[in-house]
């Protein structure tokens, strides 16, 4: 058997680099011995919460969406942007404290996703939390302030999800992937389970590179 071509990287350029995202143009060498032009748009990797009570229904917060220009009914979420010490699931302990003001005993891992692999190495993890209870989220600033969270039972968070309701990306991974599990009686992967995809890029910049977000405008949070 012939060996796989590798698509190697010859030479790369930063186009721009922000507080939540980088621009570079990679070259790349093709199977037919040709060099490509990519654009890469590198991020943090994002961590997703589907917190799950005991009467089995599922906390979604409603959130403004600049990009978009409109609230949109979400599971709670954030960036891997607590430094190279805290791992993804802290991550989502944090998120799911800050958005939804909960905590959770159980942790698992549901589903991962590489959100739009054909310019962006954008990867998210979705975790299952069950056994909540309630926690101070503090106090609450820009889009954040304006949150409120929401309940749905899963065969609700469903049909919300299939009528067009929830269109983001990663609740609508997460809320059919707990449905799968839960029909197919799938056992889950525990919350350090390997992340092949996850992106190391753009937090790896060194720290000339990095551009805080200002207090006045907050990174975006996925």
């Amino acid at each position: 058997m012939s060996r796989r071509h590798e698509f190697a990287v010859t030479d790369s350029e930063t186009v721009y680099s922000g507080a939540i995202l980088a621009l570079r143009k990679d070259q790349v060498l093709m199977p037919d011995g040709r060099t490509a032009t990519r654009e890469v748009v590198a991020k943090h990797g994002a961590v997703v919460i589907a917190a799950r009570d005991a009467d089995g229904r599922i906390a979604l917060v409603l959130q403004y969406r600049h990009p978009v220009g409109r609230r949109l009914l979400e599971l709670p979420a954030g960036l891997l942007d607590g430094g190279p010490d805290e791992s993804p699931l802290q991550a989502a302990q944090r998120e799911l404290a800050e958005e939804a003001g909960l905590a959770a005993r159980r942790w698992s891992t549901l589903v991962d996703l590489v959100s739009s692999a054909g310019f962006c190495d954008e990867a998210t993890r979705v975790f299952l939390a069950e056994d909540l209870w309630p926690v101070d989220t503090g106090v609450q600033v820009h889009e954040e302030a304006d949150m409120t969270v929401h309940w749905m039972t899963l065969d609700e968070a469903v049909a919300a999800t299939l009528s067009g309701q929830i269109v983001n990306a990663s609740a609508v991974a997460g809320i059919l992937a707990l449905a799968a599990a839960e029909r197919t009686g799938a056992q889950l992967r525990p919350t350090d389970a390997p992340w092949t995809d996850r992106p190391s890029s753009f937090g790896a910049r060194s720290a000339p590179e990095q551009d805080a977000p200002s207090a006045a405008e907050p990174p975006e949070q996925d």
